[in-house]
């Protein structure tokens, strides 16, 4: 993915403004960011900078950089003489950011319950739609929807600081999230869900959309701490 691609996603105006306001290496480390939580790049993996500088079109200069900020982010971790790799986070590591994250998509809910536009559920009804439309097989699809979902329940709160962090806290977990989607009819059962959400948003119930998406987000959790279990995965990994 060239660095270039998510700005090409966007409006005109907004790319041309991303592009004179973003250094080249925020962009290229916002795209190995990515490349981890769409689950191109796995726990453990080395990053190969001649592969990512030829990927990129940009010089070992300032792809060192763009990994040098990439590091600061909590995906990577730097071994002296060995160069960059992707982190492996514990089970236990793992389940405390459930835990924050179960909090952050609660209160995101609960403040987006006061002031939600017909647009904004729209968007989140068009989100559900497609999710209920995709097939048990279609795991990286179906992932890139539920990260849209949650990311723009956040989003929409138009709270800075809750953004900042809550996108923190779901870079670090995108691979236990994308795991838990293996499991028998979890696509179409996280849909329901999702849909359930957005009719409580619709309602203005605050109270029950914020213990709906804590519940949720409580299920993923429970579901990742199976999963390490059966397949004797320790919590010092």
């Amino acid at each position: 993915m060239h660095p270039m691609t998510v700005v090409s996603e966007l409006p005109a105006a907004a790319a041309l403004t991303l592009l004179r306001t973003t250094p080249i290496t925020r962009l290229i480390a916002d795209a190995i960011e990515d490349m981890v939580v769409r689950g191109e790049l796995l726990p453990g993996e080395r990053l190969n900078e001649v592969e990512l500088a030829k990927r990129f079109g940009v010089s070992r200069g300032p792809l060192r950089e763009a990994i040098r900020l990439v590091e600061t982010g909590g995906l990577f971790k730097l071994e002296r003489n060995r160069g960059t790799f992707v982190r492996k986070i514990p089970l236990a590591e793992a389940a405390h950011l459930y835990e924050l994250r179960a909090g952050l998509d609660a209160t995101a809910g609960r403040l987006l319950c006061e002031s939600i536009t017909k647009k904004q559920l729209a968007e989140l009804r068009s989100l559900t739609t497609q999710m209920r439309g995709t097939k048990e097989t279609e795991i990286a699809k179906f992932h890139e929807l539920n990260l849209r979902f949650h990311d723009q329940i956040t989003e929409f709160t138009g709270n800075p600081a809750l953004i900042d962090t809550y996108r923190k806290v779901a870079k670090q977990l995108a691979l236990f999230r994308r795991r838990n989607l293996y499991a028998p009819s979890a696509i179409q059962n996280f849909a329901k869900e999702h849909a359930t959400i957005v009719d409580l948003l619709e309602r203005g119930d605050a109270d029950a959309c914020a213990n709906a998406l804590f519940a949720h987000a409580r299920g993923g959790k429970l579901r990742m701490l199976k999963d390490g279990e059966m397949a004797g995965v320790s919590n010092d990994q």
